[in-house]
């Protein structure tokens, strides 16, 4: 049976009625699409008919579910096997559909093809709100036609995104068209390809979207750098309520980023990290940001590193700050103590909603074994007490002072005498000064084991010294990062408030120091030198807090709170006080410590210029002009000179 043609399909123009109104497309899919739906289906056919007519001209197979269900709020169709052409004869159907509120798609090889159609599609419906579009092989060729139904709609609240095989670059579509629609609450982007650089767009993302509340990041690769400035992102967010980082290996780099951006958030309510490569000292980290949070209720940390010492440090949290509102926390795969049962149970006298699960009691506190002692470093400990020498503990044994004893009568003097040493360590310390087995022990290495204990501590403390300065290295570097992606990804304000908002409790930690852009953010500073310290002698400008009738554009790509909040006068303006060499306003009633910027708490940029050194640079500038004329009034006494 031969498949009915186009022009078979149509009908008299009377009988016609169009599903949508005549749009201007973008795409040749989009001019197809819409050029179907308008001539080929009467006004009286159901969306049955119509699908069974869509089938026929792109030539698949109708889904049988979907016409038993065509009425259905909720339209499943997973695993049917649509393909590019069955997703075009569905948005064909579902032009003019009033009944449909969720489409279930998953698993359909849709591929970026049928996105094309299910997008002209979402912009002619405006009952659908929720999409599944997981697992269709989307992939980045269709990232760009996905960011256009999410720009381009105006009933979807949410979209599953799962198993498309998006990359970083992928992310910047989603974040450009999610930064615009604030309707979308709902985002699924689990498991896909998100790294570094995916990251960042997405922490853009957090940062500039206002209607996100659910956003599903777990089975990516969001880590090191990408954990850090998605954590920037968040730090600023002010509506996602849940959010899923599971699988994603943050890291103790995550976990400190994570801790610093819950300092300051007061949305989030649901957290989930689990399997993330976070250990004891990550969670000490997190737990930073727990002591000032006060709307996070559900923390997941399933299956990190974590042992009884983190266990017992995120009920610490809970139990020294009365406001938390932590209700549920999951460290299932943690044995625990009973040290940590009893602090439990304190705990939840103070707070009766508080739910730990954890997997069972068993667990223990790891101690490193004792430190081996030296039993040459006892002996001398003992000489150094007893202010002997050496000479004189040997001598009632060495009669002829060659320092050279028989083992026996070492070990038996060392035995009758007060030295705290077990057998093990007399046997020891006797291998050691007879080596060579000779029956004969040479104790004058013992002669040196001042110098060389002296030697040994230096050597320990150096160690010791450079593990912790590569520690604070490395966490000062990560909040840097940190601090830096904020700066890059906050929209709006060229302020950062202090944690937990308008609070009157002064001891709050306080925003960290701005630095510059860190090589691996891509933001250029085009106008950044017109503020170093350097040029600003050149340049005429107001303190902060005074008005101007000029402010220097800003881009996007320059917001950076390391520069001073400075307003550039206009050369038009008319100016009715002096101003001074470094452009400081010399006005002696000016109260300098109300405009400074380091004034205001609200503002953590860099510091004003201190007032005094406008007038020394002054003075000096004063200097030369003397200088000068001395040298003028030097020349006309010399005309010789001059000439030559």
């Amino acid at each position: 049976m031969s498949i009915p043609s186009f022009e078979e399909l149509s009908l008299k123009d009377e009988d016609c009625l169009s599903p949508i109104e005549s749009q201007a497309t973008d795409t040749e899919s989009d001019q197809e699409l819409e050029s179907d739906g308008k001539k080929k289906f009467s006004k009286h056919m159901s969306v049955a008919e119509v699908y069974m007519e869509a089938c026929k001209m792109v030539g698949v197979v109708p889904v049988s579910s979907f016409i038993r269900n065509h009425s259905s709020p909720t339209m499943t169709l997973t695993y049917r096997g649509l393909g590019p052409l069955g997703c075009k004869a569905l948005a064909i159907a579902l032009m003019s559909d009033v009944h449909i509120r969720t489409l279930e798609l998953a698993y359909n090889h849709v591929q970026a093809e049928g996105v094309k159609y299910l997008a002209e599609l979402l912009r002619a419906n405006f009952t659908i709100q929720h999409l599944d579009l997981s697992n269709n092989h989307v992939k980045s060729e269709g990232a760009e036609h996905v960011a256009k139904m999410l720009m381009d709609s105006i009933s979807l609240k949410s979209i599953k995104l799962s198993g498309n095989g998006f990359t970083d670059d992928d992310a910047k579509y989603f974040t450009e068209a999610l930064s615009t629609n604030s309707r979308v609450t709902d985002l699924d982007l689990s498991h896909n390809k998100f790294c570094g650089k995916g990251g960042e767009y997405l922490g853009q993302l957090l940062a500039n979207n206002e209607g996100m509340e659910v956003l599903d990041l777990s089975w990516n690769h969001l880590r090191m750098k990408g954990a850090v400035a998605f954590s920037a992102g968040l730090k600023v967010n002010t509506m996602l309520k849940h959010l899923d980082l599971s699988w994603n290996g943050f890291g103790n780099e995550g976990a400190l980023a994570m801790g610093e951006a819950l300092k300051f958030n007061n949305t989030l309510v649901h957290l989930n990290l689990s399997n993330n490569c976070i250990t004891n000292e990550g969670v000490s980290m997190l737990c930073r940001g727990l002591d000032y949070n006060e709307t996070l209720r559900v923390l997941l940390l399933a299956y990190n590193a974590v042992t009884v010492e983190g266990a017992l440090a995120l009920v610490n949290v809970v139990k020294n700050t009365p406001k938390t509102a932590l209700e549920q926390i999951n460290i299932c795969n943690v044995l625990v103590n009973e040290n940590f049962v009893n602090l439990l149970q304190l705990t939840c006298q103070e707070h009766p909603g508080l739910e730990v699960q954890y997997e069972g009691v068993g667990g223990f506190i790891a101690q490193k074994p004792p430190k081996r002692i030296d039993p040459m470093k006892v002996i001398q400990d003992y000489l150094d007490k007893h202010k002997l020498r050496l000479w004189d503990f040997f001598r009632n044994i060495d009669k002829d002072g060659t320092m050279r004893v028989p083992v026996t009568d070492f070990r038996k003097a060392v035995q009758q005498s007060s030295i705290p040493l077990s057998r093990f360590q007399i046997e020891e310390l006797i291998h050691r000064l007879d080596r060579g087995r000779t029956g004969m022990v040479d104790y004058r290495g013992l002669a040196d084991t001042r110098k060389q204990m002296v030697r040994d501590h230096r050597r320990q403390l150096k160690k010791v010294e450079s593990r912790q300065k590569k520690e604070k290295q490395k966490s000062d570097r990560i909040l840097k990062t940190f601090q830096t992606a904020v700066e890059a990804v906050t929209p709006h304000s060229s302020m950062i408030f202090s944690p937990g908002g308008a609070k009157e409790d002064s001891g709050g930690p306080q925003p960290f120091s701005a630095t510059p852009l860190s090589s691996w953010h891509h933001i250029v500073m085009s106008n950044s030198s017109r503020y170093s310290i350097a040029n600003m002698s050149g340049d005429h400008v107001h303190l902060l807090g005074e008005t101007s009738p000029f402010r220097p554009t800003s881009s996007p790509a320059m917001r950076s709170y390391s520069q001073p909040n400075l307003l550039v006068e206009s050369s038009n303006s008319p100016t009715s006080k002096s101003i001074s060499a470094q452009g400081v306003r010399s006005d002696p009633e000016t109260d300098y410590s109300k405009l400074s910027p380091t004034g205001n708490s609200l503002t953590r940029s860099r510091p004003a210029l201190n007032t005094q050194q406008p007038e020394i640079k002054a003075k000096s500038k004063k200097l030369k002009k003397q200088k000068v004329k001395k040298h003028g009034v030097r020349d006309s006494q010399n005309p010789t000179k001059s000439i030559k």
